[in-house]
């Protein structure tokens, strides 16, 4: 199993972070709650690590599949903006906020403030926040599904706490197969079908240079392909100064597979992408998950079956 280790110092570049950054507003701005308890539940271990938290008044709402209508839950979005904590998370993930992108006053998030956070179906967020001001945000937990679960990641908890607080200076990871480099550039990517759903819009990133990160959860290994290969006609993977896989999970294999999985799609990446490919980051919809800044310039090193991401680099 991977283990992301993290190293951090007195000098870090901070920012607008720092120790008192511990009041988090809670939305739901995709798929709807199915169980409030695990709201609850997320709260109080939030609040365990330092964390007090409110919850958006249309959080638990439902409206089809969705948490609230789209007037509804952008208002929350609104609203996240002109409270008093400076971290806003999502809820959860599923699927809604591509509806929304249009209608959100990007440039009112940027100058909030406000430090969003959040993962799957949040990455549409993330990137169109990048694309349409060039401010950052964070791809990391959620409530649900890593502080409302029967067991909290302790690891997990720990590297969002040290993140928020700009404590966090370098994730190290196990990624025995990667790639040599050593390189410096924007981190962006999140979720893989949602970074290719925002091809060709206003709100996808136009970044040279970059450092990709990319996860997946229940698509299988041509799919996965298939959205890569997406990419990379797009002109958008030989660009980048590395490509960083997450975990790909959840997925089922057909008999006429023969053979044909995960290192499979690997092979044909590096093959047809001649950029540097590391794997073993621990992001996606796992227990074990960074909490990544979004839009910051990083480092990315390998060596000896280690990787090293910079994620505070001394000015």
């Amino acid at each position: 199993m991977n283990h992301a280790g993290h190293e951090h110092g007195p000098d870090c570049d901070c920012g607008h972070q720092h120790a008192a950054l511990s009041g988090i507003y809670l939305i739901s701005p995709s798929g709807a709650i199915r169980d409030a308890a695990a709201l609850a539940l997320a709260r109080e271990r939030l609040a365990s690590i330092g964390f007090k938290s409110a919850v958006d008044r249309t959080a638990l709402a439902v409206h089809e599949r969705f948490a609230g209508t789209d007037k509804q839950r952008l208002a929350a979005i609104q609203r996240s903006l002109k409270q008093k904590h400076p971290i806003v998370m999502a809820t959860r993930g599923g699927y809604g906020l591509s509806r929304l992108l249009p209608y959100i006053d990007w440039r009112a998030v940027a100058d909030s403030g406000k430090l969003f956070i959040g993962q799957s179906d949040f990455t549409a967020f993330n990137l169109a926040l990048l694309a349409q001001t060039g401010a950052y945000s964070y791809a990391g937990p959620t409530a649900i599904f890593d502080f409302g679960n029967k067991k909290m990641d302790d690891l997990t908890a720990d590297l969002f706490a040290e993140s928020m607080r700009g404590e966090l200076e370098v994730l190290s990871f196990e990624s025995p197969d990667s790639d040599p480099v050593d390189a410096r550039g924007i981190l962006w990517g999140g979720n893989l079908a949602m970074v290719c759903s925002l091809i060709g819009t206003p709100y996808m990133p136009d970044i040279s240079g970059g450092i990709l990160f990319l996860e997946d959860v229940a698509e299988h290994p041509f799919r996965v392909e298939r959205m890569l290969t997406q990419l990379w006609h797009a002109g958008i993977l030989a660009r980048q100064q590395a490509i960083v896989l997450g975990r790909f999970t959840d997925y089922r294999l057909a008999p006429h597979d023969n053979g044909y999985d995960f290192p499979s799609v690997l092979a044909w990446l590096r093959a047809h992408v001649k950029v540097p490919v590391i794997t073993g980051l621990p992001y996606g919809h796992v227990k074990v998950k960074a909490t990544l800044p979004i839009g910051r310039k990083v480092g990315i090193a390998t060596e000896d079956g280690m990787a090293y991401l910079l994620i505070r680099e001394h000015a």
